[in-house]
């Protein structure tokens, strides 16, 4: 890749060969578009010929794998054997399945339990927050939707923090092996939510063991990441001072190599629960029950305030987990002194057991005190379902002329100006970018996403998923910049920023339907609305780090030299931020195509409603091509953003 600095060293006869190439493909791409109407059709639109059956050639090769090979049979046995993890834990929580019975304990025991775990984590205040959540599920009546979605939790994260570290740690051991996995990787991670049921419906069946073994496919990439990371940073000479101990290789890995990068996979197994949580109600699709599954069925059934009540115990256990799992990770580990007395070094435990035993012995003196029933449990759907009828009658004139004006005056407009693109002029644009950006390498790696998308032919159905990002990404960036500009000038504004941040990404993102429902009703307006608001966190939260990253001593140095505040802004912290902000972008480009797929449930006419169409044919095939055009467009976003970071910090010297 050419840097800034590259570029800067060369004679200028040699600057300018380098500036023609990119300007040449921009005037080529101008003038095809002018040019449209007189235009051949071929190069307005892929022709039949230039589209491959790619559907047809990966549904023959999933029927080869799982007929004439027989892979069926072993991916029924694993299913088997994840159904049979879940029976067990369902026993425990809610009573079995299956004919398993195994004491059940009162459902205060659990959240004792929880409530210790959070007190030897965090003290009282996050003791209140991991046990709060249980006792809201209770006193609402979802207990037992909480303990089923909380068993597949219990499963699939540990399933996927085994799998991940494997990946990570062979891929760490191996280059060859890292040399496949890492593209791998990029594409996984840029595959939208459904693109993973289609496969395990074929593979797996319909089920719960179906939801589980999605949700540790979804879930293990991030693991598999943070684990080769951190294992490429362990210091030689940690690993020297282990060898000369006499450690074997399996000593130094288990006693040198993971308590060193112990944060980095700490940090992974927060977001793998986190991952886990997205696909809560994704994997109800296919058959995962639990909170999912209900909240699923009130948004089909449009009713709003039993799915806002289903959403905020969603919202509670994610942010209770990632809490908890935060502070796992940024926890020391303690040795305790020889010296006190065994009764006070295990004093948490000894209050646990003591709880616990009392809650078991209350528990057959009232129903409330064993198994919360549902019968006089609390509900407030009647208070959200007065909200929706009352924004429905009092802004309906207000909701409804906002949405005919975006409808009429920008998002058809915009949609229809991406369909009147000619794909011939998509890619010399594509190609100019990358080559302003990249060079000519980068300009071959956009052009051949947008190939790819050409001979999947879903050209078009692509371009309305592009504009509805492009939307949201204008949005995002509009609102987060100032934003996070108005945040990073004082560190209460920032840390308040931040939190808010940090609890809005432990959302699932079927929670961001509801507000735009109940404000627009079904509709283009309401997709594109959650779109952006699920888009603009992570734009916020890297602008805000990229501007309170830059060093103290510049900007006293600038304010020294007499530069006003908007001169800082301009002149200093918003160059040395902008690489941050172009890691932002990219977040919020694959924020934005995940919840494009999404809000296909409530109606678009993009990739994402096709992939519905073969979640319900299963139609494995139609699926991967569809999802793997998704991911086109985020590995196109995330390669020119990861070049020009990177050329930026190579022009800062960072």
């Amino acid at each position: 890749m050419m840097t800034a600095i590259d570029v800067a060293s060369q004679p200028a006869a040699a600057r300018r060969s380098v500036d023609v190439a990119p300007a040449a493909l921009l005037v080529l791409g101008l003038s095809l578009l002018i040019a449209r109407p007189i235009l051949p059709a071929g190069l307005v639109r892929p022709p039949d010929w230039a589209v491959l059956p790619l559907d047809v050639w990966l549904n023959a090769a999933f029927d080869f794998l799982r007929e004439d090979l027989g892979l069926v049979v072993v991916t029924r046995a694993l299913g088997d054997g994840v159904a049979f993890l879940l029976d067990v834990v369902n026993a425990v929580l809610v009573g079995g399945r299956r004919g398993m019975q195994l004491p059940q304990p009162p459902w205060t025991v659990l959240a004792i339990s929880v409530f210790m775990i959070g007190f030897a984590l965090g003290r009282w205040r996050l003791a209140l927050l991991a046990a709060g959540p249980l006792v809201w599920v209770a006193l609402f009546g979802q207990w037992r939707f909480a303990m089923e979605t909380l068993a597949l939790i219990l499963v699939a994260a540990p399933l996927s923090v085994a799998i991940g570290f494997a990946l990570g740690a062979v891929a760490w051991r191996f280059t060859a092996f890292e040399r496949v996995l890492s593209p791998m990787l990029n594409v996984v991670q840029c595959l939208p939510h459904f693109a993973y049921l289609i496969p395990v419906v074929v593979f797996f069946g319909v089920g719960r063991h179906a939801g589980a073994v999605a949700t540790i496919v979804f879930a293990t990439p991030p693991m598999a990441r943070m684990a080769l990371l951190g294992l490429r940073r362990v210091p030689q000479e940690i690993v020297e001072a282990g060898r000369m101990c006499g450690a074997n290789r399996f000593q130094l890995m288990r006693a040198v190599r993971m308590p060193t990068v112990r944060e980095d996979l700490l940090i992974g197994v927060n977001q793998v629960i986190m991952q886990c949580l997205a696909m809560v109600v994704i994997a109800s699709f296919i058959g995962a029950p639990g909170l999912g599954h209900r909240l699923l069925q009130f948004l089909q059934g449009l009713r709003i305030g039993a799915a806002v009540e289903i959403g905020v115990s969603v919202v509670l256990i994610a942010v209770a987990l990632d809490r908890l799992s935060k502070a796992w990770a940024q926890r020391r580990p303690m040795h305790d002194e020889i010296a006190r007395p065994w009764a006070r070094r295990q004093a948490l435990p000894l209050v646990w057991a003591a709880l616990c035993v009392a809650a078991v012995a209350a528990s057959p003196l009232h129903e409330w005190a064993d198994q919360p029933p549902r019968r006089g449990a609390l509900s407030m759907a009647w208070f959200w379902d007065g909200v929706v009828s009352w924004m429905t009658v009092e802004l309906a004139d207000g909701t409804l002329a906002f949405r005919a004006f975006m409808l009429t005056r920008v998002l058809i407009p915009m949609r229809d100006a991406f369909l009147y693109v000619p794909f011939s002029a998509a890619f010399a644009l594509a190609a100019a970018l990358g080559w302003k950006i990249g060079g000519a390498r980068s300009a071959l790696v956009c052009v051949g996403y947008l190939a790819f998308i050409a001979v999947s032919g879903w050209w078009d159905r692509s371009a309305i998923t592009a504009y509805m990002v492009t939307f949201a990404v204008f949005v995002a960036i509009g609102v987060g910049v100032p934003l996070a500009i108005w945040a990073a000038r004082r560190d209460r504004r920032a840390a308040a920023v931040l939190t808010v941040c940090d609890t809005a990404q432990t959302f699932p993102s079927f929670i961001y339907l509801i507000p735009v429902i109940m404000l627009f009703q079904v509709n283009d307006v309401s997709a594109i609305g959650a779109i952006t608001i699920y888009a603009t966190v992570p734009m916020i939260r890297y602008s805000l780090e990229g501007l309170r990253s830059v060093p103290e001593h510049l900007s006293e140095a600038v304010q020294m030299a007499g530069a006003t505040r908007r001169q800082r802004l301009v002149a200093l912290d918003l160059p040395l931020a902008l690489p941050h902000m172009l890691v932002g972008l990219n977040q919020t480009v694959n924020f934005a195509l995940f919840m494009a797929m999404i809000a296909a449930f409530i109606g678009t006419q993009d990739l994402g409603q096709e992939m519905m169409r073969a979640l319900s044919a299963t139609d494995v095939g139609k699926g991967l091509v569809l999802g793997l055009c998704v991911a086109s467009l985020g590995l196109f976003v995330d390669h020119l953003a990861t070049r020009a970071s990177a050329a930026r910090r190579a022009a800062l010297g960072v």
